[in-house]
């Protein structure tokens, strides 16, 4: 097998492996009546809107190397935000792009409406989440980064998990599909991977509990990570410790650590 130089194999024709990154964040706060729940939501709605979130994935873009073809992007009434990117992973030709495609640049008049996606694709959607019964809002972010190519969606992992404020965060990493060498030869990996933290910084690996689901058979990464320093200062919305007394303050921290490991576990406990 003849090799380009000791990292990188020389294939035939294009990289047809997709590597696929979802990434999950929760932010955890406890609201005590039914207007701080509409108003932490509010709050979220306003922090996170689909303009900024536009940004994050316009930056997430950059960082892997990609270019975008497209943005389409949404506000729900009466929570919630969806972006969805178009990108390739070198520059296309004005000549060649789709009428259909904007380059990323969204003007007022437009109706972004994505009916297709193609080899490469980011997206994100919103879900703040409220329940009267329960004094703990939640508030989750999906974001999906599928690749094509010699593109990697890790490499913008770190930027990811640094964009959002975040309690829990779930993460799944799946190579898919196959390429060849210029022999032949089926390569269903490109990379070296034994887990998702390997492209986490030790700067965050430090600040949060860690546990790995992985399949590594059918290449499926799957790391679970929950912030380790818990501190009620940090969960409260429009309320201060001060105004709490200490039987309020261990409910509330009960409430807040059963909610969490609920999410951290997938089961209701």
């Amino acid at each position: 097998m003849r090799r380009i130089n000791k990292n990188k194999i020389q294939l035939y024709g294009f990289n047809n492996l997709t590597k696929s990154l979802s990434f999950n964040i929760y932010d955890i706060c406890y609201t005590k009546t039914e207007e701080d729940r509409e108003k932490y939501i509010q709050y979220i709605d306003e922090q996170y809107n689909s303009e900024r979130l536009t940004k994050i994935l316009t930056e997430v873009t950059q960082i892997i190397g990609a270019s975008i073809l497209n943005i389409a992007k949404q506000d729900y009434d009466p929570q919630g935000a969806s972006v969805t990117l178009l990108i390739s992973e070198e520059e296309v030709p004005i000549y060649v792009l789709d009428p259909s495609c904007n380059r990323g640049i969204i003007t007022p008049s437009r109706e972004n409406i994505v009916g297709h996606l193609d080899k490469s694709h980011v997206t994100v959607h919103t879900y703040p989440e409220s329940h009267p019964q329960n004094n703990i809002s939640t508030f989750r972010v999906d974001i999906d980064v599928s690749t094509c190519g010699t593109i990697s969606p890790l490499n913008a992992l770190n930027h990811l998990i640094d964009s959002f404020d975040s309690d829990i965060i779930t993460i799944d990493y799946r190579v898919r599909g196959f390429t060849r060498d210029v022999n032949g030869k089926k390569y269903f990996i490109d990379h070296k991977i034994n887990s998702i933290q390997n492209f986490i910084s030790k700067k965050t690996l430090d600040r949060y509990n860690l546990i790995d689901m992985n399949i590594y058979q059918s290449n499926i990464f799957h790391t679970k990570m929950m912030l380790e320093d818990f501190r009620l200062s940090n969960y409260l919305f429009e309320i201060t410790e001060e105004n709490l007394s200490e039987d309020e303050k261990n409910k509330i921290i009960k409430a807040l650590k059963k909610e969490m490991t609920e999410i951290f576990y997938g089961k209701n406990v």
